[in-house]
């Protein structure tokens, strides 16, 4: 397979940046700050087509928005209508927290997810954004997302917008906390997929919903297969059933199934690589034992490999946040993490080995590639 140049767009709690990389992957060179000192959330280039990338952000001047780039990150632009709810709507955005663009068959088309739990639509690249009725406006809503009910510590987030490459309106999202839902329908209507998920902060068994997913990934080259990183535990389903395997009761027991972000191979939908966080009832949230490393499976998660090389053997407490873990499309597929202390670690060789090559970033919040 020919090499292409690499590049990366990265999130931060003070702005975003970009690495851009040569054909080997050795060579960076690190653009930015944009947007130094806002939260930026997502930064995620458009796989349709080479110069388009949106942005997920939170100035403080004018509150959550999309900003729009038409030259691959090196200006931006803000969309002329943000998501936000409906005049009347009991919610407003408090953030755009999540980008997904659309099916391959609609150009324009992008997804977002806010906190509170909402779903927007833009059908011209960003630019302006309407309201999912079909969830935003379900009388289901309120309980789905636990109205008066603890949510996560960083308020509820919707996020894994995953859309089906065989039907642009096979959509499946994630909601902290509410769990995992589906739609056939374009958004109109959606249902709970939770079963077989553990959820044990909450007192019902077996709950339809209510759980936690961090991140959850469709293959797509096998569209019928998700996983799914969650509070409790490492999942797979494989459609058309309707309950979630935990894969990750094959983790070694020492280092359990907790964590936040899960990256998929780009080519096989036997591979798959999670970043294990401390998932002890204080809920530390970095890695076990200040001992990092990666895990990954080439068998859908029957056995698992730990892949330290290169890592900090001991003292290295890193926190890698849901969308702070991606994967390039090269062969060897290239690996790359970003940590909460403004790291930025990279793989050439599928986790076989780890090096560094950023450093001193504002807390990362997010990262994706192109090429």
């Amino acid at each position: 397979m020919k090499k292409s140049p690499v590049t990366l767009f990265v999130g931060t709690k003070k702005g975003a940046w970009i690495l851009r990389g040569d054909a080997a992957r050795k060579t960076w060179k690190v653009e930015g700050p944009h947007f130094l000192g806002q939260v930026v959330n997502h930064v995620v280039p458009d796989p349709r087509d080479a110069k388009t990338v949106l942005m997920a952000a939170k100035p403080g001047h004018i509150g959550p928005t999309v900003f729009r780039s038409g030259d691959a990150g090196k200006t931006w632009k803000e969309a002329a209508q943000p998501p936000k709810f409906p005049k009347g709507h009991t919610d407003s955005v408090k953030h755009v927290f999540w980008l997904t663009p659309g099916h391959s068959s609609r150009p324009g088309e992008w997804y977002a997810g806010t906190g509170p739990h909402g779903i927007f639509r833009s059908a011209d690249g960003g630019d302006t954004w309407e309201s999912v009725k079909g969830f935003n406006e379900h009388p289901m809503r309120p309980k789905w997302r636990g109205e008066g009910e603890q949510g996560p510590p960083d308020d509820p987030n919707t996020h894994s917008i995953n859309v089906d490459p065989r039907d642009p309106n096979h959509l499946y999202v994630g909601f902290s906390a509410a769990g995992v839902f589906e739609s056939t329908d374009g958004g109109a209507d959606w249902k709970p997929l939770n079963k077989g998920v553990a959820a044990d902060f909450i007192p019902v068994p077996n709950p339809e919903y209510g759980h936690d997913p961090h991140c959850m990934r469709l293959h797509p080259q096998k569209p019928d297969r998700l996983y799914q990183q969650n509070h409790c535990g490492i999942y797979r389903i494989d459609r058309p059933s309707d309950t979630w395997e935990r894969i990750g009761k094959n983790m070694p027991k020492e280092i359990g199934d907790i964590g936040f972000p899960m990256v998929l191979h780009p080519r096989d939908p036997d591979t798959v690589w999670v970043f294990p966080m401390d998932g002890t009832q204080v809920w530390p949230r970095t890695s076990p034992g200040g001992k990092p490393a990666a895990y990954m499976t080439r068998n859908a998660g029957k056995t698992w490999k730990r892949q330290d090389k290169g890592l900090p053997k001991s003292q290295g407490w890193f926190t890698v946040k849901r969308q702070c873990f991606a994967a390039d499309a090269s062969d060897p597929v290239g690996l790359y993490f970003g940590t909460t202390s403004g790291e930025i670690w990279m793989s050439r060789n599928e986790g076989e080995k780890w090096e560094p090559i950023a450093a001193h970033l504002p807390h990362i919040t997010s990262m994706e590639t192109r090429g």
